[in-house]
């Protein structure tokens, strides 16, 4: 039996981060923790690129033409959409994530998806260090998996 063992290794790596800017005090945050592990795990900070979107549903079309660049090994989604009186909530959240995984699924390029949906700010607030970690290590241990399955005899 083969085990393809978890590799959080960003030596070498190149990692685009798209960040939404509604709500940037929390957005601000999870990129701090994001960064600070993906730093911390070998991912020399001129490897990381950070482009900025208004908004949760523009975060799907800018990772897809990250992806489309080929300029990335893995890319991460930054944000957080915290419930309110409307149906909106929903919406964005759900299209969204939709959208994230179309653009794994169709370019191969994987994305860890960190935008948070909490009922209030207080949920964000204490997610955003667990996330932001979280996202930088998904992106990572992703992006060495497909290598590998990709070519199995490396």
């Amino acid at each position: 039996m083969k085990v393809i063992a978890k590799n959080l290794s960003g030596s070498g790596l190149k990692i685009g981060i798209v960040l939404s800017r509604f709500n940037s005090a929390i957005g601000e945050g999870l990129l701090e923790a994001c960064t600070e592990k993906l730093l911390a795990l070998g991912v020399s900070s001129d490897a990381v690129t950070i482009a900025t979107v208004p908004g949760a549903l523009e975060i799907p079309l800018a990772l897809q033409h990250m992806a489309l660049s080929q300029q990335y090994d893995a890319l991460i989604a930054l944000g957080v959409i915290i419930r309110g009186e409307t149906y909106h909530f929903e919406v964005v959240s759900n299209e969204s994530a939709r959208g994230i995984s179309e653009v794994q699924r169709n370019t191969g390029i994987p994305v860890a998806n960190a935008i948070l949906t909490t009922e209030n700010d207080d949920q964000a607030l204490a997610r955003i260090k667990i996330k932001g970690t979280e996202a930088a290590e998904v992106a990572l241990e992703m992006h060495h998996l497909i290598k590998v399955t990709d070519n199995p005899e490396t």
